[in-house]
């Protein structure tokens, strides 16, 4: 029997050898491959900056703090995604505002997006799915209405010049699965107003861990400040990094805020300049997988997300298989049989209002019946660049003979 992985990570040997170049270099913390791969990410996704962290929730939480979001402020989030998205901006002191999914979507409900809007809301939050780029048109034009609700910070930070400068609901990119989606012509990264990326070991680009975030210029704001901001953010709040402390007679620095530390690494960046360099392959390789399976899945009648439009294309991360007239308990039947027949599935995502912390919070998955609606017949099919075309006839073969079981 075959045992075919979820999601492993795709690790050629150019990353092996980059990583050993970094190990001899005598730096393996952040440091000049750290800046590079700043810098090329920039270039990809059509932004003047971008910072390399940890993960993708620090870097969603350092766009909240960097943008003066904290206490008393409202943030609007899909109730169909995974808790990072939620708990950064609980991180940060705000109270999050879940919403509904439209029928048969991943994507937020607009209009509920637009009525849950008031006085105490400074950003939005959408996530692109899978790979799949949320309508920001859509959300722009809703803050955009709504500016005569909007409330700046006036306290002098750099989060009350960036409010001032838009003068309205900011809007923020979740997009942990979207490094190279693009849509209308603009890549992820270039359309929300922040943008944080997740670099995690199941990611279509991986440093083992990390993230970045990225942002659109914003007038009358200086880039280089908001840079600043976020290496004080992720360094302890001090006020030069180790590699600008190498500099001669350069040893001493400042705190100048008590804050936090989740800086990526040059062993990690190591890895993501050469997941760079392979990754418009590794794009085009899942594309492939995902017409296989949309063949597969239009010919049973299963329905699927749709990756690729006139209007958009997808990252590809996850393939997302939806079993007609499936309850809960089928669905979990069905996962079983697959993994006995050695094809690993999962399921993104179990809406958030089900979560203990969050139910803990007052939320009622009751109260979003759509969201409820996609999660309970949904199958996450495996979607990687490590599977042979073996393999992923051999995963549609189990997948057809399983699910036959139950049409």
């Amino acid at each position: 029997m075959r045992n075919i992985l979820f999601s492993p990570p795709d690790i050629s040997d150019a990353e092996i050898e980059e990583v050993i170049k970094a190990l001899k270099s005598g730096w393996i913390t952040t440091g000049p491959r750290t800046k590079e791969l700043e810098k090329k990410l920039s270039s990809y996704c059509n932004t003047s900056r971008t910072v390399c962290l940890n993960s993708a929730t620090a870097a969603e939480e350092l766009n909240f703090r960097i943008c003066g979001i904290g206490e008393g402020d409202e943030v609007i989030v899909p109730a169909y995604t995974y808790t990072a998205t939620a708990s950064a901006a609980i991180h940060c002191g705000a109270k999050v505002i879940f919403i509904d999914s439209q029928k048969d979507s991943t994507e937020m409900d607009y209009d509920k997006v637009a009525a849950a809007i008031n006085e105490k809301t400074k950003a939005i939050v959408a996530v692109d799915i899978a790979g799949v780029i949320a309508d920001y048109d859509k959300l722009f034009k809703i803050v955009e209405e709504k500016k005569n609700l909007f409330v700046p910070k006036n306290d002098g930070s750099l989060g009350a010049k960036i409010q001032q400068s838009l003068g309205r609901v900011l809007v923020f990119s979740d997009s942990a699965h979207g490094l190279g989606a693009n849509r209308n012509g603009k890549m992820s990264g270039e359309i929300a107003d922040f943008t944080s990326f997740s670099f995690h070991a199941v990611k279509n680009f991986t440093t083992g861990e990390g993230g970045a975030a990225t942002w659109r210029d914003i007038p009358g704001v200086d880039n280089d400040e908001i840079y600043h901001q976020y290496q004080l953010f992720s360094l302890h709040g001090q006020s030069k990094d180790a590699l600008a402390k190498t500099q001669l007679g350069a040893w001493e620095y400042d705190i100048v805020g008590a804050w936090y530390k989740c800086n990526m690494t040059d062993i990690m960046a190591a890895i993501g300049l050469e997941q760079l360099k392979r990754y418009d392959g590794l794009l085009e390789r899942r594309k492939e997988i995902i017409c296989r399976y949309d063949k597969m899945c239009d010919a049973l009648g299963v329905a699927h997300l749709t990756h690729f439009t006139e209007e958009y294309n997808s990252s590809g991360h996850l393939y997302l298989t939806r079993i007609p007239g499936a309850t809960d308990e089928v669905r979990r039947e069905i996962i079983i049989k697959l993994a006995e027949m050695g094809v690993s599935t999962n399921v993104h995502y179990k809406p958030l209002p089900m979560m203990t912390a969050y139910k803990n919070m007052g939320w009622d998955i009751a109260d979003f019946p759509n969201a409820y609606n996609y999660y309970e017949n949904l199958i996450t099919l495996p979607l990687h660049t490590k599977l042979s075309d073996d393999d992923v006839d051999y995963i549609i073969e189990c997948f057809e003979k399983v699910v036959k079981e139950y049409l």
